[in-house]
């Protein structure tokens, strides 16, 4: 516990952190887990401790897209939003790895908005930031080819969990990016020829030259 707080002693106020320490509570979630899942009620916050968590979010033709990652010391805005007033989720979030998060229960989100100033900072910066990404990842929907967007997909894969390779079937990286597995195949193969990649089963090695 001890641990926690000195990693929230970082972000917010002694005061708060005593109190998100008494009304939270610890969860390790193990790789592949969902954390929220659509159409479920969402009743606590979820603020990452360690590892990271995925958040996708789904179409009314069931097709999922990777909307952004959650790591150290996160939170997630739309949960948030949500959770303020105990609606159903609109987002899945799953844990990419091994994931350590506190539950920070909903019937205290808005007396904390009030009461300190930091978890107001930490919240504001935490809808500012996630409206950028969303901003980032529609100008790339909108404005860079396909094979540009996979290869800047990967590359966040691996900054993410600090390995050079991506432990994932084409499959599910077309269902992240909302395309086709027979195009993600193709543009992997074409990547493979360039010498940027070596593909395996379930798993994309990038190289030096990648």
């Amino acid at each position: 516990m001890e641990e926690i707080k000195k990693k929230l002693s970082h972000i917010f106020e002694k005061d708060l952190v005593d109190e998100i320490l008494d009304s939270s509570e610890v969860m390790t979630i193990k790789e592949g887990e969902v954390i929220m899942d659509y159409g479920k009620k969402v009743l606590f916050l979820p603020l990452v401790l360690s590892g990271t968590v995925r958040v996708m979010k789904r179409d009314e033709e069931d097709r999922e897209i990777l909307l952004y990652y959650l790591s150290d010391n996160e939170s997630c805005a739309m949960a948030y939003a949500c959770c303020m007033e105990a609606k159903k989720s609109e987002i899945k979030a799953i844990a990419e790895d091994d994931v350590k998060l506190l539950k920070i229960p909903h019937a205290k989100l808005d007396e904390w908005l009030l009461k300190y100033s930091s978890w107001k900072s930490y919240i504001f910066n935490s809808f500012s930031h996630r409206f950028n990404e969303l901003l980032k990842s529609l100008e790339s929907i909108a404005f860079h080819k396909l094979d540009q967007r996979l290869v800047k997909y990967l590359k966040n894969k691996t900054k993410v969990s600090g390995k050079s390779s991506v432990q994932l079937s084409h499959n599910q990286i077309a269902e992240e990016m909302g395309t086709s597995r027979v195009v993600i195949s193709r543009l992997l193969k074409q990547l493979e020829n360039e010498n940027k990649v070596v593909l395996y089963r379930n798993e994309i090695k990038l190289l030096s030259g990648f």
